[in-house]
Order: structure tokens, then sequence, then C-alpha cells
């Protein structure tokens, strides 16, 4: 029996690095969204490779995506109205339903316990249970005495287990507090601008900032007063000089919080605007190379990188903030659409939809470190975005 005992040891001891070497951390992992097809590769950012392609996810020319607390699963948001968990471990899709006609992206819940998704049509939020995926709450988005239905944009998580939106038809933002259950409790803002088309929060979950499509200008609001309301900056920001055709309206997830400076897309002018991010005024302008879509941030807010429109959609430009100086530009290829910074911010991983490609490139040198073939490859989205607000 002694024997037998012993034998059964070893045999367990012996088989566990083979199951040892079967386990994968989530950390280091990422998907990129493949647009054309309806797919999403895993990546591993330690390895710069592409472990695995998961397919039927629906329309993904606009889509986004969130992730679990334990960065297990991600929730990918389709054009379609698809929500898709993707389980990255196994590869997998957990589960998927379609829960509208034209979704616009979506969150979750500072608690991991709640997936909200924005909807053009028929329009408001619904919010779903991340696990289940059960619907847990149907929000139109009415306004007016006719109670006329509204697309819903600009969709963010904020502490306490509140969802945060806009209505571009209404110019209004909502603000969805779930913290009493599943009923929530809805705090109206009117009278936001005119046709609110993205939002941000920052990080700390505090200002909640809406472009405006009908006017120059946007709107800021402060989570944290008591009786939140809108307040307009950046008022006519473009007064006095002409605009040029827009022909891709820049991202507002995309803006750059660096220190204490916002570095924001100028919408209709080939410029980066510098906004104090206490006063909310302009402190000054950085012209680039063409009109800015994504101005992101390296995670140490040393430097912002910025991508641009049509026709200058192949280039990158990298600004230094304490200077406030374009210091390099890179050339990726035609139609680069997203940049993702590895956590700490040594690695930039960038989407260029036209050549098939994700390139990676060093912060520091600007040297190209490798490259990854992907199916018209746009949105990147790396799992440290499981622990970040609004993102």
């Amino acid at each position: 029996m002694k024997s037998l005992v012993s034998g059964l040891v070893v045999s367990l001891f012996l088989a566990l690095p083979a199951a040892a070497d079967e386990l994968r951390g989530t950390g280091d992992l990422g998907i990129v969204v493949e647009r054309a097809s309806g797919s999403v590769q895993v990546l591993d950012t330690t390895h710069r490779t592409a472990l695995c392609r998961v397919e039927g996810l629906g329309d993904l020319s606009h889509a986004s995506a969130v992730y679990s607390r334990d960065e297990r699963y991600a929730y990918v948001f389709g054009r379609d109205g698809g929500l898709t968990k993707v389980d990255i471990l196994t590869c997998s899709i957990a589960k998927r339903i379609v829960q509208g006609g034209n979704a616009i992206g979506g969150a979750i819940s500072d608690d991991g316990t709640l997936v909200a998704v924005s909807n053009y049509e028929p329009g408001g939020v619904k919010v779903f249970d991340a696990e289940t995926l059960d619907l847990v709450a149907d929000i139109p988005a009415t306004f007016g005495k006719a109670n006329a239905p509204s697309k819903t944009v600009g969709l963010v998580d904020a502490p306490g287990r509140r969802f945060v939106f806009s209505l571009w038809d209404g110019g209004e933002t909502w603000i969805a507090d779930f913290s009493g259950g599943s009923e929530p409790k809805i705090t109206k803002i009117p009278d936001v601008g005119i046709n609110p088309y993205d939002g941000l929060v920052t990080g700390d979950g505090r200002h909640y900032i809406t472009g405006l499509f009908g006017e120059d200008g946007l709107t800021h609001i402060d989570l944290w007063a008591d009786a939140p309301k809108g307040e307009r900056i950046l008022d006519h920001y473009g007064k006095g000089e002409e605009k040029l055709p827009v022909y891709k309206m820049p991202h507002l997830e995309g803006w750059a919080l660096a220190g204490d400076r916002f570095f924001l897309p100028a919408v209709g002018h080939h410029q980066v605007l510098a906004v104090d991010a206490r006063s909310f005024e302009e402190i000054g302008r950085v012209d680039v190379k063409g009109q800015p879509v994504f101005a992101v941030a390296r995670p140490d807010g040393r430097q912002v990188w910025v991508n641009f429109a049509l026709p200058d959609n192949a280039f990158v430009q990298i600004i230094d903030v304490p200077s406030m100086q374009i210091v390099h530009e890179l050339n990726p290829g035609p139609a680069v659409l997203h940049m993702e910074f590895a956590p700490r911010g040594h690695e930039v991983w960038v989407s260029v939809r036209d050549a098939d490609k994700i390139d990676i490139y060093d912060t520091r040198t600007f040297e190209k470190k490798g490259e990854i073939p992907a199916m018209k490859p746009s949105g990147i989205f790396f799992t440290a975005r499981a622990h970040e607000t609004g993102l």
C-alpha cells in the first residue's frame, strides 16, 4: 500500500510541470478587432504575437470592448447590436446576444456586475448581468413633451455603480445610478448643447465631457457635485477661423489627459488643443499634420500620440508634452485607426487597417519592435483596461 501511495505521489509530482505549462495569466493579453470579418484576435503582448482568432461576432465596423474584473472575458459591442462575451483564455465565445438594431459602444460597472450598451436603434441604453447577459434594465431615452426617442452616445462607467450617457437628439446627459439595485435612479441634465456626439470621463470618475456636433465647444459636468449641471467649456474655440471639411469626427475616448493638461483634437482644424485640467481653459495649441482623430497619452503623460483622418491617415505624430512640440513622425501605412499603449508605456501597438497589420513601436526610441498580421484591424484593447474607469 505504501509503495502504491508513493507511486501516486511521484506520478502527480511529475505531472505538475505539464499542467503548469497549460496555465496562462491574463495581465499581458488583449484583443484586436478585425472589423471586416467579424472576428477578434487574442494578443500576447509579452511575446508580441497573436494567440488565436475568435470568429462569429457580427458587424464590427464600429466595435469597442471592455473587460471583466478578472481580465478573462472581453465584452465586445458590435454595430449590429450584438453583445458578445469572449473568453480570451479558451479563445471561444462564452455567450452572444443581439440586444438592439444599431449599437455604438458600451461600458462595465465598477464592481464588474453590469454591462451597459448604448443604442442608436431603437435608442436608449440596455443593461445586462455581466455573468449571464440576462437583461437587468431597459432605459428608453426620450425627451420633450412628446417623449420623442433619442439615440444615445458617450456611454461611460462612473464610480458607485453608475453609467453616464448623452442623448444625441435630446441634447441632454443622463446619469443612471444602480447603487440601490436593478432599478436605476435617473438624473437628467438638460440643455448640454446641440447634438452631443460622444463623451469621456476622467480616470478619477469626476469629470464628464461631451463634444457637440451641432456647435463649437464642449460641455463639462462635475459628477462629484450634489446637483450636477452642464457648463460650457472652450466655447467657440474655432470662432473667426475658417473650418476645414470634417472627414472623421474625433473620438472623445481618445482625448489625452497628460499630467495637468488635456490634449484634444480640434474639430475641423489641423490642431491639437491643450486645456488646463483644473480650469478647463485653453492654454495652447499644437499644429499637426492633418485633422486629428485620436490624441492618446503615454501612461506617464510625457508624450501624446496623434493619428489623423484622410488624406493623412497613414501618419502618426508624437507630441512632447513639456515642450508642446512635435518630436517625431511615423508612417506605419494606410489607415492608422487605433493606438494602444502597454500598461507602463514602454510600447505602443498601432492598427494599420489597409495594410492588414499591427505595428509595435518602442515609445522611447520610436524603433519598430514587431509586426502582427491582422485582417482589417481597428480597435486594440489590452486587459489593463479592466482596472481603469471609463475604458
